[in-house]
């Protein structure tokens, strides 16, 4: 998954959870993207931080906060 196509799902699990905060809807995005693009994500986070080893929920969940607020910095 592309990080466009990462902003575009984050978007749309926002739309449809207003109340949540960002990390909340991060977390509930990887919960919908399944097992194999948790992994994926997990790992694509691992490997920025130069780590080996991280829960990979969590790790997940990074990624995309990571992936959304860098591009909500590039914008403003």
């Amino acid at each position: 998954m592309t990080h466009d196509e990462l902003v575009v799902q984050f978007a749309l699990t926002r739309l449809d959870n207003p109340g949540l905060e960002l990390e909340e809807v991060a977390a509930l995005l990887v919960r919908r993207v399944g097992p194999e693009r948790m992994l994926q994500f997990a790992a694509a986070n691992l490997a920025d931080r130069g780590e080996l080893r991280g829960a990979l929920f969590d790790s997940a969940v990074e990624h995309v906060m990571r992936v959304v607020l860098s591009l909500r910095e590039d914008t403003a």
